[in-house]
């Protein structure tokens, strides 16, 4: 007679790790509305369409009909196409010239969409919270437009329809303030604290702090991470796949791994 040994190896993490993916997964169990930026956790907008140069053609759009000196030389030269629209909104705030910009950012935000990089691990933690039943929405500075195109063509703009909230024509609107993320709030009907703000930026973080919105800031880089956790931001990673293994193991208690022993 013959005996068969099976050995079962069981899941160990480090202890690292395993406290991250603990403290993660006490910040998401209570969770029932998700609210995305959109231009970094979920792709990054300008990958293959330079944000330099849609800044640099605003500019030069401006010069042409004789408005040089309404930018600063700080905000001409700052590469950010927001930048230089909220530097007109501020001084001709509800004008034909802030709506004429807007357009044409929103515009140039459509072509970088055609070519947008997909941030890692975004699209199936998208697709699991889904499948979990948790609502989800974009709270973003972009225009809501740009969003829907890219979520349709990523096959994801069903698990967030309708609830796209983008850049008004108020651009006093913008975050940090919370107008995005209290607009989604209400009509999805959910509390604040029952929410979670996946943002990457400063002001990511300030808006989920006026609208009560627990917050967790996706940091690429160690410059991105300096910045939300000098805004006060305190949960921040470097990878959505942190997450996703949270979310999971919240989802499956059995598999969530033990701690490697410390040495």
């Amino acid at each position: 007679m013959t005996t068969e040994t099976t050995t079962q190896t069981e899941q160990v993490a480090s202890p690292s790790e395993y406290d991250e993916t603990e403290a993660l997964r006490e910040l998401i169990t209570p969770v029932r509305v998700v609210l995305w930026d959109f231009d970094g956790p979920v792709c990054r907008l300008f990958a293959g369409h330079s944000a330099e140069g849609v800044a640099d053609g605003l500019v030069e759009w401006l010069e042409g009909r004789g408005l040089h000196a309404l930018l600063t030389e700080e905000e001409r030269e700052s590469l950010d196409p927001q930048v230089v629209l909220r530097a007109v909104g501020r001084r001709h705030p509800g004008s034909d010239l802030v709506t004429d910009l807007e357009e044409r950012l929103t515009q140039e935000e459509l072509k970088a969409a055609s070519s947008a990089m997909p941030t890692a691990w975004a699209d199936p933690l998208i697709r699991t919270w889904a499948a979990l039943g948790l609502r989800l929405a974009v709270t973003t500075n972009n225009s809501a437009r740009v969003v829907a195109k890219y979520l349709d063509g990523r096959g994801l703009l069903s698990c967030f329809a309708p609830h796209v909230y983008g850049r008004t024509d108020d651009l006093d609107l913008l975050k940090p303030d919370p107008h995005c993320l209290n607009q989604a709030l209400l009509a999805m009907g959910s509390a604040p604290g029952t929410a979670l703000m996946i943002g990457d930026t400063p002001s990511d973080y300030l808006a989920a702090r006026d609208a009560g919105v627990p917050f967790l800031g996706y940091a690429r880089t160690e410059r991105k991470e300096k910045l939300l956790r000098g805004a006060g931001a305190t949960a921040v990673v470097a990878s959505l796949e942190t997450v996703l293994r949270a979310v999971r193991t919240a989802a499956h208690p059995l598999a969530r791994p033990r701690p490697r022993p410390r040495a």
